[in-house]
């Protein structure tokens, strides 16, 4: 072949490869932007000897200071299988989630830190301690690949923040709002917010209190965006009975003493159903029942005083053992996809990656640090009015 023919079939491949480049490096494009987002800093799996230096030093601190939810099941299970898988102590602190992110405000301020972890509901975390600056970044926490991939999440991974950084939903679920004495309502009695209004119900009612963060004002924020102010004045005119104390209000409808409570975390009506007293979820449409996040959001705190063990209690509380313990203890769902959540249905916690869509989660969660600073001030100066 001369010389030539080999000039003139080189100049046409380079041609032929100028004239698709666009279009490859279009779809290289395309593909790269459609991957599912993983955790910025965990990008890279974590090489086994970084986690078992990782783990040794833990050791060596020797124990991880979290605030968790007033569960007995969920301390107890924290504190044995955690222990147990690491060697390591989990010292918890349990108590109303307004007074432990106080506690931890204190300390912020005062320069010395003796919490490592915070878990609890949206609001206080983003009020309390986001708005605070008080949260360190939690990717760089992550080091487990079965943490980190998007794939092991219903809808990849959720944060509350809208950085996307410091606040992380490890749970996703639709809870009945409404739950009764059965012996006290009957079965069609109560269908739909609107049946609240009648008067048969007034002043028998319960209502975690809306003035303060938590479910109740959760909920009163979420009726707020749905009904409208109207109906939430004619819920108020129901003479409802206003409690602080979740596990009060829950026993006082086991016992008969309300007929219906509203704004309840369900872990605090579990103990009653398990014991067969008359405690039943009201179902309502699904689209007066909104998408919750229960306790189970987590998140780190800055200068945390023993990091390593902050590292592995994150890596373990998302990954499979530690999301069963804590479902299996609160009666939540974990949006983690190998964790059965399945058996909740029964006690009216509908698991959201076992009934939604995910491009349903936008439409119908209430946790948000969008939907807190859009709607819970205005719901919580409304309850204000109506209950000062």
């Amino acid at each position: 072949m001369s010389s030539n023919v080999r000039s003139n079939g080189v100049c046409r491949q380079k041609r032929y490869l100028m004239k698709i480049l666009p279009t490859l490096v279009f779809l290289v494009t395309l593909t790269v932007l459609q991957r599912p987002p993983v955790f910025a800093a965990a990008a890279k799996p974590t090489a086994s000897a970084d986690w078992e230096k990782t783990v040794e030093a833990a050791k060596k601190e020797g124990k991880v200071v979290v605030s968790v939810p007033a569960s007995a099941d969920l301390r107890k299970g924290i504190e044995k299988n955690f222990k147990q898988r690491f060697g390591i102590d989990a010292e918890l602190n349990v108590g109303r989630s307004t007074s432990i992110v106080g506690k931890i405000q204190q300390e912020a301020r005062s320069g010395v830190s003796e919490f490592d972890l915070h878990m609890g509901g949206g609001e206080s975390l983003i009020t309390g301690l986001l708005a605070e600056g008080i949260l360190a970044p939690l990717p760089p926490a992550i080091m487990l690949k079965e943490v980190n991939d998007p794939a092991q999440w219903w809808d990849g991974h959720i944060w509350l923040d809208n950085a996307k950084r410091f606040i992380y939903a490890s749970q996703a679920y639709q809870v009945e709002n409404i739950w009764c004495n059965s012996d006290m309502v009957k079965p069609d009695e109560i269908r739909s917010l609107n049946d609240l209004l009648n008067p048969k119900w007034s002043g028998k009612i319960g209502y975690l209190d809306p003035r303060t963060p938590g479910a109740g004002s959760s909920m009163w924020s979420f009726l707020l965006r749905l009904k409208g102010e109207d109906f939430l004045r004619k819920l108020a005119a129901q003479k409802l009975l206003l409690g602080r104390d979740q596990r009060l209000l829950a026993e006082n409808v086991a016992k008969g003493k309300i007929a219906v409570v509203m704004g309840l975390s369900y872990y605090s009506l579990l103990p009653f159903a398990k014991a067969g007293l008359p405690v039943r979820s009201v179902h309502t449409p699904r689209d007066e029942t909104y998408v919750s996040g229960g306790s189970g959001n987590v998140s780190i705190i800055k200068n945390a005083p023993h990091p390593n063990a902050t590292k592995v209690f994150i890596n373990w509380f998302l990954g499979k053992e530690g999301q069963e313990t804590y479902s299996r203890a609160m009666g939540q769902a974990t949006r983690r996809l190998d964790v059965d959540t399945q058996w909740l249905k029964e006690f009216g916690v509908l698991p959201a990656k076992d009934t939604l869509k995910p491009e349903e989660y936008p439409k119908l969660e209430n946790q948000s640090e969008e939907k807190i600073s859009k709607y819970r001030d205005a719901a919580a100066e409304l309850a204000r009015k109506l209950f000062d």
